[in-house]
C-alpha cells in the first residue's frame, strides 16, 4: 500500500507544548522503541507492562530519541507465525477444538500487532501533548493483557502462538501511514480496530453456541476495552485534524478513499461505534459505503 500525500500534520511545531512536556514525550518514545523492537513475545509483554507503568506514573528515564526508524523495519516479532496473504488463510468451523484454536490464534495475532501499533503511535510522532503518549501507552498495556489471556487459552487447547499461519494487514497500514498522524489516527483505530467492534459480538455468539464459554468471556473483555481504544483514536484524530485545520468528517471519508478502504463492509455495531467517538453522520456515510447496507444493535454492543 503506497502512502498518499500527507494530510499536513505529523506531530510538530504546530502544537505548542512546554519543554518539560517535550522532554517527557521524548522519554516515553525511548521506552516505546524498546517495547516495539522486542521480538521475543514474553520479553515484549514484560517490557510493555513496565514501560506502561512508568509512562503512566511519569517516571520515564531521560533518553535521546533520534529520527524514527522506518516502520517496516522497527517492529519486533517472533519467527512464527508464518505470514501469508489473508486469502490463503483457511476458514475453520468452531465445532472442533482445532477450529476454535485457529480462531483464538487469529485474534491473538491481532492483539500482538495491536501492541506494536500502540507503541509505534508513541514512538513515531513527536511534539504532542503528554496525554497522547499516556493514552497510547495505556492501550499497549491493555493489548498485551489481551494477548496474554488468549495465549493462555491457546495453551489450554494444546497450542502455542505461532502454530497457525497469519496475515500482516494491520502492520502494513501502520507502514503506509507512518508519515502522517492524521492518517494513522483515522485508519488504524477508526477502521482496523473499529472493525473488531463489529465482528466480535457475532464471534462471541458462535463460541457460546459451541459451548466455549471460556473463550467467549475473554472476547467480552476485549470488546469492552476496545471501545475505549477506538475512542482514544477518535479523540486524537480530531486533535490532529484541528492542528492541520482539516474538517474531521470530510477528512476521514477522504482518507478511506485514498487508502483503499472505500468499500468498507458492515454490518456495523452502531451503539459501540457511537461510544467510541463516531457520530451519526459518520455512521450514515459508512453505511452508504457498505454495499449490503446493514447495521446491527443487538445484545453485545
Amino acid at each position: 500500500m503506497s502512502a498518499p500525500e500527507s494530510s499536513g500534520f505529523t506531530g510538530g511545531p504546530s502544537v505548542a507544548i512546554s519543554n518539560s512536556v517535550a522532554s517527557a514525550a521524548k522519554c516515553s518514545r525511548a521506552l516505546a522503541l524498546a517495547c516495539l523492537s522486542a521480538s521475543d513475545v514474553a520479553r515484549k509483554l514484560e517490557l510493555t507492562v513496565s514501560a506502561g507503568a512508568s509512562i503512566a506514573a511519569e517516571l520515564m528515564r531521560t533518553a535521546p530519541v533520534s529520527a524514527p526508524q522506518a516502520a517496516a523495519e522497527v517492529a519486533g516479532r517472533p519467527e512464527r507465525p508464518l505470514l501469508v496473504p489473508a486469502r490463503e488463510l483457511r476458514q475453520r468451523k468452531l465445532s472442533s477444538p482445532e477450529g476454535r484454536a485457529a480462531l483464538i490464534h487469529a485474534v491473538a495475532h491481532i492483539e500482538f500487532n495491536a501492541i506494536n501499533l500502540a507503541w509505534d503511535a508513541v514512538y513515531r510522532f513527536d511534539h504532542l501533548p503528554d496525554a497522547y503518549y499516556r493514552d497510547w501507552a495505556s492501550v499497549a498495556v491493555d493489548e498485551a493483557r489481551h494477548f496474554a489471556m488468549l495465549e493462555q487459552r491457546l495453551r489450554e487447547l494444546g497450542h502455542e502462538y505461532g502454530d497457525f499461519p497469519a496475515h500482516d494487514g494491520l502492520w502494513s497500514t501502520a507502514v503506509a501511514t507512518a508519515h502522517d498522524l492524521v492518517a494513522r489516527m483515522a485508519l488504524v483505530p477508526r477502521v482496523l480496530e473499529a472493525r473488531g467492534l463489529d465482528v466480535t459480538p457475532p464471534m462471541i455468539q458462535r463460541l457460546l453456541a459451541a459451548d466455549d464459554h471460556a473463550t467467549a468471556a475473554i472476547l467480552e473483555v476485549i470488546l469492552r476495552e476496545e471501545v475505549r481504544h477506538v475512542a482514544i483514536g477518535s479523540q486524537w484524530f480530531r486533535f490532529a485534524c484541528a492542528a492541520a485545520r482539516l474538517e474531521p468528517r470530510a477528512t476521514f471519508m477522504r482518507l478511506l478513499s485514498d487508502y483503499g478502504f472505500d468499500r468498507i463492509r458492515g454490518p456495523f455495531n452502531h451503539a459501540a461505534r457511537l461510544r467510541a467517538g463516531f457520530d451519526e453522520l459518520e455512521m450514515l456515510e459508512l453505511e452508504r459505503l457498505d454495499s449490503r447496507g446493514q447495521s446491527f444493535d443487538k445484545n453485545h454492543t
